[in-house]
C-alpha cells in the first residue's frame, strides 16, 4: 500500500502513551490519596536501593507560545519564584516524611513553563535544598529545559555545579514565519552560542526539540532549520509532531486549522525530516526522538534498556517517579496521582500540610499486563506474550499485519520498519480502556 494510502487509513487520533492508562482513562472514583500513599510507600520498601527519579513543574513563562499544550502560567511578575519554590520544598519534605527518609535521586528532570524563568540563585536554593548539599549524587542524572531566549551562562554554570550535565532546548523551527505564527522566536546564533558555551563547561548531552507540522509550516522552511540544527551537532534531537487540541489549548486559537500543514503535507515534512536527521548520523529510538550513536539513549536503546515515563524517553530506569508542582504525575508502579492543574489549587493544598494529588489511577493486574506491552512496544518495537497473543489485540492487529506494518511469530509482535511511523497505531490495538469505551469527543492529536 501506498504511504498516502497508509497515512490516511491510520491517522486517526491516538494518544502518546507516556501512560497506560492514558490520563482520560483513569479510574479517579476508585482512587484516593490515602491508597496513593500506601501503594507508593510499598513501592519504596521494595525498590528503595534503585533511586527514584523527580520531575520538578515550573510553569512561569513570560510569553505566550500558541502552539504549546503544556500546563504553562504567563507573567513577568518574577516575584512568583520565591512562592512557588517554598510550595515545591514543602511537598518534597512531605515526601519524604510519609517515605522515612530523603530518596535516594538517580534522575532528575526540570521541565515547564520555562525553568529558566527562575533566577540562578532561586534554582540553586531549590536544588540544593532537594539534593540535602551542594549538588546531587554524580550517579544520578540530571537535565533540564532551557529557553534559548533566556538561558544565561550563569544558569549553565550553577546548574552545572548542582551536577547537571544534560541540557535541552526548544527551539521548533528557525523559519520566521512560522516563528511570528507560534509566537516563539529564537535565532540559530543563539542557539549555537547556549550550545557551545554548555558543552565548553562540561555538559555531556545537548537536545534540540524540533517541530513538524506548525502553522505555516513548509518544506523548505523545515529543510533549512535542519540543516541549521545539524551544524550544530547536537546529541539528541526530539521531532515531535504538532499536537492541534485548541479545545484543551486555548491559546492554539491564534490560527485555524487552514493555517496548519495537514495529510499528505504534513507527513511530507515528517518523512523530509526524518530521513534528512538519519542522513546526519542520527539513529531513531522509540517514537520521535533521535540520537548520535555516542549518545547515552542510543546506548540504552541497543541495549534493549530504554525506558520510558512521563518525562518521555531515558536511560534510566527507576520504578518510582515522583513529580513535584503543579499537574505533574508521579508514579509508583502499581498507581499512578496528578497534582492539582493551576499554581493557586496546588499552593492551597500544600500550605494546609497536604499532598496537592487531585486525581489518580490504581492500576489493576489486566492495567499491568497492558501497560508492560505497549511500553516494550514504544521501547523495543516488540513485546513478547507469555501464551498465544490475545485474540482481540490479534484482531485489531490484523490490519496493520496485512499492511506489513507488524510481524506476527508464534507469541512475539514485532514493529517492522515501515511500521515506526505508526507506532501510536500499534500501541492502540493493546489498549483495551479506549476499546471498551470510545470517546464521545477528540481527546486526543492525531497519529501523524
Amino acid at each position: 500500500m501506498a504511504s498516502t494510502e497508509l497515512l490516511k487509513k491510520y491517522n486517526v487520533a491516538a494518544p502518546r502513551y507516556t501512560s497506560y492508562p492514558t490520563v482520560p482513562y483513569w479510574d479517579n472514583n476508585q482512587f484516593n490519596v490515602t491508597q496513593w500513599k500506601q501503594r507508593l510507600v510499598t513501592a519504596y520498601g521494595l525498590h528503595k536501593q534503585e533511586g527514584i527519579s523527580l520531575y520538578i513543574h515550573l510553569p512561569f513563562c513570560e510569553n505566550l507560545c500558541t502552539y504549546c499544550g503544556c500546563n504553562t502560567r504567563i507573567t513577568k511578575n518574577h516575584g512568583v519564584e520565591s512562592p512557588y519554590i517554598t510550595a515545591l520544598l514543602q511537598e518534597w519534605k512531605m515526601y519524604c516524611d510519609l517515605l522515612g527518609e530523603r530518596p535516594k535521586i538517580k534522575e532528575i528532570h526540570l521541565g515547564g513553563g520555562t525553568p529558566t524563568f527562575f533566577s540562578p540563585d532561586n534554582l540553586k536554593h531549590l536544588l540544593a535544598t532537594i539534593a540535602g548539599g551542594e549538588r546531587f549524587d554524580d550517579g544520578a542524572t540530571c537535565s533540564f529545559e532551557g529557553h534559548p531566549d533566556n538561558t544565561t551562562a550563569e544558569h549553565l554554570q550553577v546548574l552545572y555545579r548542582l551536577g547537571f550535565k544534560r541540557l535541552s532546548l526548544g527551539i521548533q523551527d528557525f523559519d520566521p514565519t512560522v516563528q511570528f505564527m507560534i509566537n516563539r522566536y529564537q535565532t540559530p546564533l543563539q542557539v549555537q552560542t547556549i550550545t557551545e558555551l554548555a558543552r565548553s563547561i562540561g555538559y555531556q548531552s545537548v537536545n534540540y526539540d524540533l517541530i513538524y507540522g506548525l502553522p505555516g509550516q513548509r518544506k523548505e522552511g523545515l529543510k533549512a532549520t535542519i540543516e541549521e540544527v545539524t551544524k550544530l551537532n547536537p546529541d539528541r534531537i526530539a521531532f515531535y509532531s504538532y499536537a492541534h487540541v485548541p479545545w484543551i489549548k486555548a491559546g492554539q486559537r491564534h490560527f485555524t486549522e487552514n493555517d496548519i500543514p495537514q495529510g499528505d503535507e504534513k507527513f511530507a515534512l515528517y518523512e523530509t525530516g526524518r530521513q534528512m536527521l538519519v542522513e546526519a548520523g542520527y539513529e531513531e529510538i522509540g517514537m520521535d526522538h533521535f540520537a548520535l550513536k555516542t549518545d547515552s539513549l542510543y546506548i540504552a536503546s541497543k541495549a534493549g534498556k530504554l525506558h520510558r515515563n512521563f518525562m518521555g524517553y531515558t536511560d534510566q530506569h527507576t520504578p518510582i517517579l515522583l513529580g513535584l508542582g503543579v499537574s505533574s504525575i508521579s508514579d509508583c508502579g502499581t498507581a499512578f496521582a496528578q497534582n492539582a492543574k493551576t499554581v493557586e489549587e496546588y499552593k492551597k493544598m500544600i500550605a494546609t500540610n497536604e499532598l496537592a494529588v487531585q486525581k489518580g489511577h490504581l492500576l489493576s493486574l489486566e492495567d499491568l499486563q497492558i501497560r508492560k506491552h505497549i511500553s516494550n512496544l514504544m521501547c523495543q518495537n516488540q513485546t513478547v506474550f507469555d501464551s498465544d497473543v490475545d485474540a482481540a489485540v490479534l484482531n485489531r492487529l490484523q490490519p496493520m499485519i496485512d499492511d506489513a506494518l507488524v510481524s506476527i511469530d508464534a507469541q512475539k509482535v514485532t514493529i517492522k520498519p515501515m511500521g515506526k511511523s505508526y507506532l501510536r497505531n500499534v500501541c492502540m490495538a493493546f489498549d483495551s480502556r479506549l476499546w471498551e469505551q470510545q470517546p464521545k469527543t477528540q481527546l486526543f492529536s492525531t497519529a501523524i
